[in-house]
């Protein structure tokens, strides 16, 4: 039996759920296969979405017209604006999310989407003539043809589960592997290694003793991730709980680091080096004496209870053992076991930016395919890979996001020009821009690019659009009205906790000062709409430009004079290992990443500036001679 669509997505997580909904948005009869439709979206490992830098993420899949953050706006328990205190640059945003509720939206939104069908089945190959793929076939054999085809296996790829000795074939309790798709690919020349992923333990709630915890609220203040929320909460508000190790629960896990598969050389893949299991935690940092763990409820309908920080795969014995040993869980009655799962990943290297592998043409990659860790990672990649394989069924230029446009652009050109040996997860660290790159200027960065890409509705555009010019208007009134020293205003400024003036000044300057901000300004008599001045969506932006406005002007000037490398463009056909001027180790890497411009050739690590210089010399070099032969081709 043979199906034909215009896009196939399989895989239905994260990325799977956002490349579908995006294909089939801008038009494009796509299906989405899953081996388990009851999972849309699950979230496998800590129910949550956003955090530093991931959060900024999921405003940039939300602007672009993704799904993510309105359903975590929707199913939030708990809100936190992390960072509070600190830079505009590091703040971050991350909701407590309900995962059953989370994972049900999902569901509903993908089966009331126009022009998206979902098959539950096996994806056992892919449908090659040659190096394109024309679609699927699945277990029964049916073929099911497409324009376009996406993976998004997430940890599924010959996926095996680790509890101490015992092996299970799958990449989530209850769920099996998927095999035949990574095989594929490898001997069809791709590079397939291992990675490793844990979780921890799931406890019943009823059983732990929370008086021996300390409580944790959020935020009451809240912030959504999408532009089209509400400002207000739609569930009840949820505490979570902290507790910390003990040394008695270390000796336990020493003593038994001889039953654990990662310290036994079972498990080869290599771990997130940022999320560690407790086991690693205790051999690596033997200075500490304890470890903190936060107590996150999964959802209002279950007594599930999440231990955030305990992630480990060692034997279930030994885990009811150290377990018990943790202040307010002596008497905890286990839900579920820890395990940790190891799972095939695609070298991405290998791709292009704009997700289409680079041996496969109409074959994109997305997600922990891609050796990347973490809900939003797989997210912003599934909605760059959906918007672009419906780019290449339409005929136009892919989307690729700079690296000072967008995380999501650091994000991909990270993978594409370094590739990685372990799960990748995004920091804001990982952003030369990041001061460009805030939560509250995501509509400045991507307004346009959304409206190019076509996934924002209308109504939605002009709202954006309509934001944009009032922080700008607003901007401008703040430059042009003045504030004059009288005895009123000396007086006000006295109560904020301010200096009185010594002169006029604009209003930009009085903002400038750490203590005054929009909320003060009507009160001193500047001149502007009051809805204006208390709306976050302006205010916020508006106050950090200005606060900041030395930093973000010497930033700009350095991503401007970085974009003449990052427009200098690097022919598709060009012969690294002939090129002159370069090392062994230069020509090999060059030829491997092969590199859209000279500014991502700059980033790939082993390549000196002075290999740089050649390819700078060499481009010159050929753009004279082609200038030449146009100017002797027109006298001929």
């Amino acid at each position: 039996m043979k199906f034909h669509f215009d896009i196939v997505v399989v895989g239905a997580g994260h990325a799977g759920v956002e490349a579908s909904l995006a294909s089939a948005r801008l038009g494009h009869k796509t299906l989405l296969i899953s081996t388990n439709l009851d999972k849309i979206s699950g979230m496998s490992c800590n129910p949550s979405v956003g955090g530093l830098a991931k959060g900024h993420m999921v405003r940039e899949l939300d602007i672009l017209g993704g799904e993510m953050g309105k359903a975590a706006d929707e199913t939030c328990l708990q809100f936190k604006r992390l960072n509070s205190s600190k830079g505009p640059a590091v703040r971050g945003t991350r909701m407590q999310t309900d995962k059953e509720k989370y994972s049900r939206r999902m569901g509903e939104v993908v089966r009331a989407q126009e022009n998206l069908s979902v098959l539950e089945g096996e994806v056992k190959k892919l449908e090659l003539l040659g190096c394109e793929c024309f679609g699927v076939v699945l277990q029964d054999g049916s073929v099911v043809r497409s324009k376009c085809t996406i993976i998004t296996t997430g940890t599924f790829m010959n996926a095996v589960m680790h509890v101490g000795f015992e092996q299970t074939s799958g990449g989530r309790v209850g769920e099996p592997a998927t095999h035949g798709l990574s095989d594929q690919l490898a001997a069809f020349g791709f590079k397939v290694q291992r990675l490793k992923t844990g979780t921890p333990p799931r406890l019943n709630r009823q059983s732990i003793d929370f008086s021996k915890t300390i409580e944790q609220w959020g935020d009451q203040t809240f912030y959504p991730f999408s532009f089209g929320s509400e400002r207000q909460f739609k569930l009840q508000q949820v505490p979570c709980f902290l507790s910390r190790t003990t040394d008695q629960t270390h000796e336990i896990i020493n003593k038994n680091l001889n039953k654990s598969p990662l310290y036994c050389g079972i498990i080869e893949g290599v771990g997130p080096r940022y999320c560690p299991s407790i086991e690693d935690k205790v051999v690596r940092f033997k200075e500490k004496t304890s470890h903190q763990t936060f107590l996150e409820p999964e959802s209002l309908e279950t007594d599930l209870i999440y231990l955030q920080g305990i992630s480990t795969s060692l034997p279930r014995s030994v885990q009811d053992l150290f377990i018990r040993t943790i202040p307010g869980l002596e008497n905890v009655r286990f839900e579920r076991y820890g395990y940790a799962v190891e799972y095939d990943f695609v070298e991405p290297q290998q791709i292009f930016h704009s997700l289409e592998t680079r041996p496969i043409k109409n074959l994109f990659l997305a997600g922990q395919i891609n050796g990347t860790s973490g809900y939003e990672e797989a997210a912003v990649q599934g909605l760059i890979a959906g918007i672009n394989a419906s780019a290449r069924v339409s005929h136009r230029s892919p989307l690729v996001l700079g690296r000072s446009q967008a995380y999501i652009g650091v994000l991909i050109d990270d993978l594409v020009t370094k590739g990685t040996q372990e799960p990748y997860r995004m920091f804001t660290s990982r952003a030369e821009h990041r001061l460009v790159l805030r939560e509250d200027n995501t509509i400045d960065r991507l307004a346009d690019v959304a409206a190019d890409v076509g996934l924002v509705p209308e109504g939605r555009q002009q709202a954006m659009f309509g934001v944009r010019e009032s922080r700008s208007a607003l901007l401008k009134e703040l430059g042009n009205q003045k504030l004059y020293p009288n005895e009123l205003t000396q007086k006000k400024l006295l109560e904020i906790g301010s200096s009185v003036l010594l002169k006029s000044i604009s209003y930009k300057d009085l903002l400038r000062r750490p203590e005054i901000n929009c909320s003060h300004l009507k009160g001193l008599g500047f001149d502007h709409q009051s809805d204006i001045l208390s709306d976050p969506n302006i205010n916020d932006s508006v106050e950090i430009e200005v606060k900041y406005d030395g930093y973000i002007k010497r930033q700009n000037e350095l991503i401007g004079q970085a974009a003449k490398f990052e427009e200098t463009l690097l022919p598709v056909d060009l012969d690294y290992l002939s090129l002159l001027g370069l090392s062994a180790e230069e020509r090999e890497k060059l030829n491997r990443v092969r590199p859209r411009t000279l500014g991502q050739a700059q980033r790939i690590s082993g390549v000196n500036p002075s290999a740089i210089q050649s390819l700078l010399i060499f481009m010159r070099t050929r753009t004279a001679k082609e200038t030449l032969l146009g100017k002797s081709k027109t006298r001929s």
